[in-house]
């Protein structure tokens, strides 16, 4: 069951609800009571540059759904180092659109995808699913920004698969919505690298899920895995990591942390961090914290003259600058960093 097989079907039944395990926190099934028509095509004319399309080679733009140039699988050779920007616009109002991208990088191919979900509309539900392909020894570094709409429902699902060597690197920053889910399912090759990272800044009654799946089937993988967040207002933030490491894959380093501010009564975080072993000769860990801001700094700011609202913005962007900071590419980790302050004043 999947948010894009009910789309395809237009059968509610498809959707995945609380009964199913990985999908209790985000229920679909019983937000939404009817699938909405199909979303029109869109006026490309009034897209807006994006925010990475100066860093990037090539620019992709999916528009309710249906890509605006090319057509196939995207496929990166070998060579100098390339940059793409993704797209994925919402400009529909209370419709559905789904879109699928296949990306395969050959053996020894190096990557940046800068990928962002823009809302330009309301109350619409939007699915895209996306193949990631790594041959031996390639590499990709993955940015997402996450800006839907507040009332909308949108899931994104990717799907990468590492050969022997390759290396994947992640950094999904959200907003939330009125449902939101960023899932990555990662199957390691030998010897390959992976690290997936996460932001979350919900405020009001948005929803914000960011789950991750590992399988570690070969020798010598490595997983490196950070999550912060910050709830306020009703906000509900939803974190779930699962790594599972099978017979065969000693060697495994594979460490993963989760950590949550929650600043407000009524805001609530549900974090399921996951280790399943199965294999000797491993180096395995994770972690799961969720508290409040600091008042001993809070107090100590207050006593230099920093207004309150200030301080737990400083505070708040020092949290999650920790995993701001571990994105590689410099042009990308500034446009996060700012992306990152921008709503937090917001929320002050």
């Amino acid at each position: 069951m999947s948010l894009a097989s009910a789309l395809r079907s237009g059968d509610v039944a498809e959707l995945p609800s609380r009964r199913d395990e990985d999908w209790h926190w985000t229920d679909l099934r019983g937000l939404i009571r009817t699938i909405p028509a199909g979303s029109p095509p869109g006026d490309a004319a009034a897209l807006t540059p994006g925010v990475f399309d100066d860093l990037a080679d090539e620019t992709i733009v999916f528009l309710n759904g249906r890509r605006l140039s090319g057509s196939g699988p995207l496929v990166v050779a070998a060579g100098a180092p390339r940059t793409i920007a993704l797209r994925f616009v919402s400009q529909a109002h209370e419709t559905a659109h789904h879109c699928a991208l296949s990306l395969d990088l050959a053996p020894g191919a190096v990557l940046t995808v800068l990928e962002t979900y823009e809302s330009a509309g309301a109350a619409y539900v939007a699915d895209v699913e996306i193949d990631i392909r790594l041959g031996e020894g390639a590499r990709l570094d993955r940015v997402a920004l996450i800006d839907e709409a507040d009332d909308a429902v949108a899931v994104s699902t990717a799907e990468v698969d590492l050969a022997a060597h390759a290396a994947f690197a992640q950094t999904a920053l959200t907003s939330g919505a009125k449902r939101q889910r960023f899932e990555t399912r990662l199957r390691h090759g030998a010897g390959a690298d992976a690290r997936l990272d996460g932001v979350y800044l919900l405020d009001g009654e948005q929803r914000g899920d960011l789950t991750t799946q590992v399988i570690h089937n070969h020798l010598g993988a490595t997983t490196l895995q950070l999550t912060k967040g910050c709830v306020r207002g009703q906000a509900r933030g939803v974190f779930q990591g699962r790594i599972i490491v099978n017979r065969g894959a000693d060697g495994t380093d594979a460490r993963m942390g989760h950590h949550a501010l929650i600043l407000s009564e009524r805001a609530e975080v549900d974090a399921k961090p996951e280790l399943e072993i199965y294999a000797d000769d491993v180096s395995c860990s994770h972690g799961n914290t969720v508290g409040a801001l600091d008042d001993e700094a809070l107090f100590y700011m207050a006593q230099r003259g920093i207004p309150d609202a200030q301080a737990r913005a400083l505070l708040t962007e020092a949290f999650v600058g920790e995993v701001v900071d571990r994105i590689e590419h410099e042009g990308a980790r500034d446009v996060a960093r700012a992306w990152v302050a921008e709503r937090l004043r917001a929320a002050a």
